[in-house]
């Protein structure tokens, strides 16, 4: 079992959450023990792509974490919350409502590089400790800016008479909105909300959030965790499984003999191919090799894959 399984992750559990949810399921068909990571957390009150690796392919959940992603999410105005979403207590309110075009002027102050200050209540850690243990425990302390870039900022589908909201005084404005995101790694969504919100002169939070695609994978490819508990009853978790290389959709693969495979395996540099500057994916007959990385003195392994034919996995 090396491959990755794209689940669409419900309200309620953790990324963790599902990992144990995918390792009973493969106890459950009875398939060998088998390493299980997920490609990205999605908080517990966020829904949509949470992509698993097993195996071999837990060797390139660090590139998945690197990888952009785009959300669907609904910001409420006039009311925050201390962990700007539904599950936080009110820390502020408003009578401000923004109207469409209002909100539709500040969204390119949103899109490109930004900076944003990442929430409270979030796994980065301060001095050692996650903040949001910190911030659980009452304390007050600084979070640092940080730089990501919002690819794309759009509004899904305006609320019915939008349009027509006479302005930011309380009177026939937007309650909420739905946008939708394309983000680069690092990007938190509730602190974007929250941004545009206050740029808006009100305060926000997210009541809705759903990932849409993690790297390569998108919510076509998702499955329930009822779909993955009848799989493993079925013994048939297998069929879901997508190959190793569907994470490296965006990586260049060239072949390499069973002389320079057996090389790459032992971990040595390969001389005189011709391949361009950067990441590759080294395929002998079709089986991935490793991720490679074509450098000035050749090419170097950047993660080795121990597999077996393709044959044989199936």
């Amino acid at each position: 079992m090396n491959g990755w399984l794209v689940i669409d992750k419900p309200l309620g559990p953790g990324s963790t959450q599902i990992v144990s949810a995918v390792k009973r399921a493969l106890r459950s068909g009875g398939y060998a023990k088998v390493k299980v990571g997920h490609g990205g957390t999605l908080d517990p009150l966020a829904t949509g792509v949470l992509p698993i690796a097993l195996g071999e392919a837990t060797k390139l959940a660090g590139r998945m974490l690197d990888a952009d992603k785009a959300y669907d999410f609904t910001i409420a105005f006039g009311t925050a919350t201390d962990t700007i979403d539904l599950e936080g207590k009110v820390v502020a309110t408003s009578d401000v409502r923004p109207t469409l075009p209002e909100l539709l002027a500040v969204l390119p102050r949103f899109t490109g590089p930004i900076e944003q200050v990442p929430p409270a209540y979030s796994a980065i850690k301060i001095d050692g400790e996650r903040a949001y243990d910190r911030a659980r425990a009452g304390e007050t302390f600084e979070i640092k800016t940080r730089g990501v870039t919002v690819h794309a900022l759009e509004v899904v589908a305006p609320p019915e008479g939008a349009s027509t909201a006479l302005g930011m005084d309380g009177v026939e404005g937007l309650s909420e909105i739905s946008l939708t995101a394309r983000v680069s790694k690092g990007t938190y969504i509730r602190s974007l909300a929250r941004d545009i919100a206050e740029a808006l002169g009100t305060v926000g939070h997210v009541t809705m959030l759903r990932r849409t695609k993690a790297g390569p994978f998108v919510l076509g490819q998702a499955i329930s965790l009822d779909k993955l508990a009848d799989l493993g009853q079925d013994r048939a978790v297998h069929h879901a499984l997508l190959p190793l290389t569907a994470g490296l959709d965006d990586i260049p693969a060239f072949s390499v003999t069973p002389d320079q495979a057996g090389a790459l395996r032992q971990g040595r540099k390969l001389i005189g191919i011709a391949v361009p500057p950067g990441l590759h994916l080294a395929l002998d007959a079709g089986t991935p090799v490793a991720l490679v990385e074509q450098g000035e003195s050749g090419i170097r392994v950047v993660r080795g894959f121990n597999l077996v034919d393709v044959e044989d996995i199936a």
